[in-house]
């Protein structure tokens, strides 16, 4: 169970549908953006975008040139699980499907930007995040390839920790104003990731993984959710729309994970997924059998 072999193969397949088919929630959140559209510029954004999926479904193309970078979140559940073969077969997957599908090379040294011709490998990339979980029966494999243009519009902030009315309308104005900073570049309508609390590489975690949730799906605080309801409408009444170009829709939703802090620290960290938000996972349990979810 669990080989080297597996996983790679595993790994192509989810990066391939991941590059090519864009989930179910996000289609129908364009569509739905698209239906209530009054600007004919945003329309016509909105109506390219969808076409655009269409055809990269139909044709087993991705659906942007830029196919991001790999990033990969693994839940580790019940079984005899391999590090080892996890990690390598995850980076043969990834070689093989920026050939086969065919990728960017998109990952080059950070300070002297060599590479590009490494098939999509390199120093820690791919980058694999891994969370435990004893109820899965082997293990979960989540492909979330993210591409730069959302991912350089990242922000992060140390607000001051205040009591709890002034802290939201603190941490809604920081957010607010990375949406009006970002404006069209991170390719609107995005989804934005928001994370609060933790330490400073936490909260960025947070965003991040926060991009993962389907959209509509409002966090289990009541409270949070309440945020995340809220933050949506602003960001919405911004008016930057698809594009940058104007419109009803900047933002397809806005979702929020948290996690306790230091007395002294209030660490807000915001990602934006763009437009073709990517991902596709898989089960692979503890039998060898693999289920494609």
């Amino acid at each position: 169970m669990n080989t080297k072999e597996l996983i790679r193969d595993v790994t192509i397949t989810i990066l391939r549908r991941a590059e090519t088919t864009l989930p179910g929630d996000v289609k129908e959140a364009l569509a739905r953006a698209y239906e209530c559209e009054t600007n004919e510029i945003a329309k016509v954004q909105l109506e390219a975008m969808l076409e655009n999926v269409k055809l990269a479904e139909e044709m087993q193309r991705p659906l942007c040139q830029d196919t991001g970078i790999p990033l990969f979140y693994v839940k580790l559940g019940s079984g005899n699980v391999n590090l080892q073969d996890i990690e390598s077969g995850i980076r043969e997957g990834v070689k093989e499907a920026t050939e086969i599908i065919p990728l960017r090379p998109n990952v080059v040294d950070a300070i002297t930007r060599a590479g590009g011709k490494a098939a999509n490998v390199g120093d820690r990339m791919p980058y694999i995040n891994y969370k435990f979980e004893a109820d899965i029966d082997g293990l979960e494999i989540t492909a979330f390839p993210k591409g730069g243009g959302s991912e350089n519009v990242s922000a992060f902030n140390m607000l001051t920790p205040k009591p709890e009315e002034e802290a939201v309308k603190g941490i809604k104005k920081f957010v607010l104003e990375a949406v009006l900073n970002a404006a069209g570049k991170p390719c609107p309508p995005t989804i934005i990731g928001v994370g609060i609390g933790g330490s400073a590489d936490m909260a960025m975690s947070l965003a991040k993984t926060a991009l993962l949730r389907p959209v509509g799906a409002r966090n289990e605080d009541a409270r949070i959710a309440r945020i995340e309801e809220e933050l949506l409408d602003a960001v919405n009444d911004t008016g930057i729309g698809p594009m940058g170009l104007g419109g009803k829709t900047t933002a397809l939703d806005v979702h929020i994970e948290t996690a306790d802090t230091h007395i002294t620290s209030l660490p807000v960290a915001i990602n934006f997924q763009c437009w073709a938000a990517r991902k596709a996972s898989a089960k692979i349990y503890s039998s060898g059998e693999v289920g494609y979810l």
